[in-house]
């Protein structure tokens, strides 16, 4: 037997060793199947030109032994769950032509040994955890065709030996940290066909040499820092498919001959009024500045408004849809079929702009709305019979909106995927999510958050609107399998929006008959009477609830006008979660208060921590500190979902744990210790670390923890460390800022 092809048969069990007998064995191709364990290093001995073992459950090194497979010339292990360093034994491979191994969990550097693969031909390491710069030695891959580098972990800049690498066809680097830089040297690249060097940070001009890029279907440079006008040499990239030069720093005038499937959004053009309008497929949104140093975008002003709305309900891909309930609630339709470069006003108050094409899906036509065929069992399932998709950036805008605070639902249901022992549940669709351009969700997987595939999960978020616009961004960062269960799916999935004012929206103005609508009528002069001893009333309220007429203001009165970045809960709820605080729900106590364990009435598992100040500061300065808590987000610290204030008392929801403590995890009951292996150790202090380093250098706020130990670094389910107690350390200190020299904590 010389090949072993089996094909997306859902196949089960682990990768047999017993192959190494089959001494002539050249090729084994597993692909898109259930498998899990570990490649055999038995397969060391096999005269194997071709090892495909795309979208299963592998986990793991990968075997040293592998690179003496001399014979060998394609490596494909995309989309699994393999860890570690890769062995510095791949780099003796002398006629390996394929390296794909996107979507796993790699870690540290790309070994210098990779270096001599000068055969290599189409090499592949997006979506992974690697470490250090993008190597230097990828200058010696001479008969490179395609490379992908796409949110690997490895950071720019771009190193300028890629200059030697005149054979590239496809060159997709994206999602890179690192130091600001320019522009890559690309001029000798004659034979490129798809250019893509995305959220790169990329400063500087167009290089005018791209327009002598013959070949070239898709330029993709969004998403990064370049400035000046768009060379005029681009005229010959006329016949390019697909340009996306969203969100950089372009100026200018918009060039003539610019044509459908152009995405000029989020620049500072030189347009006059027609900043939000598409021409056709060429994506204008919020492309001019107008002289304008804010974020509004200017046809969006509240002054251009017919009406002021207080609410925003999208049914993101579907049919107008009336929700029942307290309130029955109509969200809006939104069947528009959006392109690869869209922008689409509704007829209400909210808008959406789309950028980006799924590449390599073999699809003639992309579809941007997707369609389930399932039956769901949830509450509303009209509201996630479809969805809206986005290959790259998806966003909706409300508009004439009024100012004030509003919370945010987002709902989701993962319907991409199927359920059951198959490799259509084993995609991971991971994106970012933004609210007014902050980060609120990094990397969202909507299966970890819901729990399931085909269940849903609303987020809730708060919103401040001070300029009459909303913006609720959906951003790919290059993370997630791109082909489980088909090639093309991935990327942010929406499946309704709703928007709702945290405050009493004011009544809408009558007309009066009177006069013919110019003049006052009887009853409008009693109404400005009757509410102008309202307000007099209130005033006297307020002026007495603050204290100011003679009643102590409570730890409740200190939390409204406090801008809390999170949701708040009544006490009830938090009864009915917690089931009265039963004993039976106690999952830990801290020098804070005690924790419990809660179950939310939309499925959400949530920690309550009972917290009374014991702070010495007063109680708006005990408030504030947890307002400032709650604007940290970083992946490696416990989320404070919001907080419940009832009177002097102060309850805290944060995110469930499911792994407990790391303390637990090393040191508790036997039965409750877990075993960790030393890449999940090495995984865990990492991100500790990475936590740390948030906290204290990256954050608006410079906290210095003080207290870090096993008890405060909590685990999710994926043994992913969180930093717990991160802001309440200094609750109880008098004068101290979060700069500290004495000794805290434990």
């Amino acid at each position: 037997m010389k090949h072993r092809v089996m094909k997306a048969q859902d196949l089960q069990g682990t990768l047999p060793k017993e192959m190494a007998r089959l001494t002539y064995l050249k090729e084994i191709d597993l692909t898109r199947n259930y498998l899990s364990g570990t490649i055999p290093p038995e397969w060391g001995s096999l005269p194997l030109v071709n090892i495909s073992l795309v979208a299963n459950r592998l986990t793991g090194s990968i075997p040293k032994e592998i690179g003496n497979i001399t014979t060998l010339k394609s490596l494909d292990i995309s989309m699994n769950n393999f860890s570690g360093v890769l062995p510095w034994q791949l780099g003796n491979l002398p006629l390996i032509e394929r390296m794909l191994l996107t979507s796993n969990n790699f870690t540290g550097e790309l070994p210098e040994t990779f270096g001599n693969l000068t055969t290599l031909k189409d090499f592949r390491v997006g979506d992974s955890h690697f470490s250090g710069q993008i190597p230097d030695f990828i200058k010696n891959w001479t008969n490179l065709e395609k490379v992908l580098i796409q949110a690997s972990g490895l950071t720019g800049p771009i190193p300028s030996g890629i200059s030697h690498l005149t054979n590239l066809t496809d060159l997709r680097i994206t999602d890179l940290s690192g130091p600001e830089a320019p522009f890559p040297p690309l001029e000798n690249m004659k034979r490129m066909k798809t250019l893509m060097l995305r959220s790169c940070n990329i400063i500087g001009q167009l290089p005018p040499y791209l327009g002598d890029m013959k070949s070239l279907k898709t330029l993709d440079l969004s998403f990064n820092k370049l400035t000046g006008e768009i060379p005029s040499s681009f005229v010959a990239l006329a016949k390019v498919d697909f340009i996306f030069l969203t969100g950089n720093l372009l100026t200018g005038p918009v060039p003539t001959w610019t044509k459908e499937n152009f995405d000029l959004s989020y620049n500072n053009f030189t347009i006059g009024d027609t900043g939000c309008q598409s021409q056709g497929s060429l994506n204008l949104f919020a492309s001019s500045s107008k002289g304008n140093s804010s974020k509004t975008v200017s046809c969006f002003r509240t002054a251009k408004c017919p009406k002021t709305w207080y609410s925003l309900h999208v049914n993101c891909g579907g049919k107008e849809v009336t929700v029942f309930g307290e309130k029955n609630t109509t969200f809006n339709s939104d069947t528009d079929s959006v392109g690869p470069s869209s922008f689409h006003q509704s007829s209400t108050n909210w808008a959406l702009s789309s950028t980006g094409y799924f590449t390599d899906d073999d699809r003639p036509q992309d579809t941007f709305i997707q369609n389930n065929e399932s039956i769901l069992s949830m509450a509303n399932p009209k509201l996630y019979m479809n969805a809206r998709l986005s290959p790259i950036s998806l966003t909706y805008y409300g508009f004439c909106l009024g100012n004030g605070n509003y919370t945010v639902n987002l709902h989701f249901a993962e319907t991409g995927f199927t359920n059951g022992k198959t490799y259509k549940s084993l995609g991971r669709r991971i994106f970012d999510v933004y609210i007014q351009g902050r980060l609120v969700q990094k990397d969202f997987n909507i299966v970890d958050k819901a729990g399931g595939i085909s269940t849903a999960v609303i987020m809730n978020y708060t919103a401040a609107v001070t300029s009459g616009t909303l913006e609720i961004r959906f951003y790919w960062a290059g993370k997630g399998t791109t082909g489980i269960p088909l090639r093309g799916v991935y990327g942010p999935l929406i499946s309704a929006i709703s928007v709702d004012p945290d405050f009493v929206p004011p009544p809408e103005p009558v007309i009066s008959p009177v006069s013919g609508g110019s003049g006052i009528s009887v009853g409008a002069v009693v109404g400005i009477v009757a509410g102008g001893v309202f307000i007099i009333l209130l005033i006297f309220g307020i002026l007495w609830r603050r204290g100011l007429l003679g009643q102590q203001n409570t730890l409740e009165d200190d939390l409204k006008g406090v801008d809390l970045q999170t949701g708040k809960f009544s006490f009830r709820q938090l009864k009915d979660a917690t089931n009265n605080f039963d004993k039976s729900n106690k999952i830990g106590e801290g020098g804070f208060g005690p924790v419990y364990k809660g179950l939310l009435s939309d499925g959400t598992v949530i920690a309550v921590k009972q917290l009374s100040s014991k702070s010495k500061q007063g109680n708006r300065e005990f408030v504030n500190e947890i307002g400032m808590i709650s604007a940290l987000q970083h992946p490696h610290l416990v989320k404070l979902h919001g907080c419940c204030i009832e009177g002097n008392q102060l309850l805290l929801v944060y995110e469930y744990m499911e792994n407990n403590s790391l303390a637990r995890a090393l040191f508790g009951p036997e039965e409750s210790q877990l075993k960790l292996d030393w890449p999940t150790r090495h995984k865990i202090c990492v991100g500790i670390a990475r936590g740390l380093a948030y906290l204290h250098e990256e954050s608006r706020l410079k906290v210095v923890h003080r207290d870090i130990k096993a008890t405060n670094v909590l685990l999710d389910e994926n043994l992913t460390p969180k930093i717990s107690d991160f802001g309440l350390a200094k609750l109880d200190e008098e004068d101290n800022t979060h700069i500290s020299t004495r000794i805290a904590g434990t």
